[in-house]
């Protein structure tokens, strides 16, 4: 249960690294922000990637997938917090089931190395 409350908060700090990142980049190109947005999006990616080889599971094939889920719920809270816009129903749903499909990838991957 450890390792999946540590590889989960890791996941959690990378989303919120590479949804900053990327969003960096989206004012710049979509927003027509200064140039300058790429220093802290460029940053933000940079640790996104290392903290995604911290977490704790075995094959990075495996980390990307159980990462997935965490991004899509971290995706919609930043649509409500930042954006402004209310995830749907429909958007809800979906997350939940993404993030008991990443519980599953990391609970699964901790069983089978021990």
């Amino acid at each position: 249960m450890t390792t999946l409350i540590w590889t989960t908060g890791i996941y959690c700090l990378a989303a919120v690294a590479e949804i900053a990142g990327c969003f960096a980049f989206w004012i710049w190109l979509r927003a027509n922000g200064s140039i300058l947005w790429l220093i802290p999006g460029l940053a933000c990616l940079v640790l996104f990637a290392a903290l995604l080889t911290r977490a704790d599971v075995s094959f990075a094939g495996r980390a990307y997938a159980a990462y997935g889920g965490i991004y899509i719920g971290a995706s919609l809270l930043w649509l409500w917090g930042v954006e402004g816009q209310a995830p749907t129903r429909w958007d809800l749903t979906g997350a939940a089931f993404c993030v008991l499909g990443m519980a599953i990838i990391v609970a699964g991957s901790t069983a089978q190395s021990q």
